[in-house]
């Protein structure tokens, strides 16, 4: 089938999205593709929230402008495509066309470099990653789909947020 063209990849913020909450969340028992969200569970996102090691993380507009340095060096430094990036206050979603590598590796480096990203600026000072385990990855199999992609990217994600360069 070959490689697809691109990847809607987003990673989330540490502690912004529990089990149990409204917009529903998937775990290790419920965690086939297809299969319904879990259901909003008030009582398992009050748990889950005292089992956190660190406060929720926030992205500010430092703290953003720190992530996008970090996204850029790493296209560059590894010859990746970036076509559209949205960094959120909990998240963070980026069309990429990342050669003939895996998705799981450029999820690992962006989130690395950004996370040293954070700590040179003093954004981060946790030895704990700011990043919750893993990311969503979506396959691009078509020009009309990254281009779908892009615009949820660009358009789709609310108001802009500002950065602090």
């Amino acid at each position: 089938m070959g490689k697809p063209l691109a990847y809607l990849i987003t990673f989330r913020t540490h502690g912004t999205w529990l089990h149990g909450d409204i917009r529903g969340t998937v775990d290790r028992k419920h965690n086939v593709y297809g299969s319904p969200r879990l259901l909003h569970d008030p009582v398992r996102k009050d748990y889950t929230r005292t089992q956190l090691k660190v406060e929720p993380v926030l992205l500010d507009a430092a703290r953003r402008s720190a992530v996008l340095k970090a996204i850029n060096e790493t296209c560059v430094k590894r010859n990746w495509k970036l076509l559209a990036i949205n960094i959120r206050t909990n998240h963070v979603h980026l069309v990429v066309d990342i050669g003939d590598s895996t998705p799981e590796t450029a999820i690992v480096a962006f989130k690395a470099n950004a996370t040293r990203s954070l700590r040179e600026r003093g954004a981060w000072t946790s030895d704990r990653s700011p990043w919750v385990e893993k990311g969503s990855r979506r396959y691009l199999w078509k020009e009309t789909s990254i281009d779908a992609a892009i615009d949820y990217v660009n358009n789709r994600q609310g108001d802009d947020l500002p950065f602090e360069f």
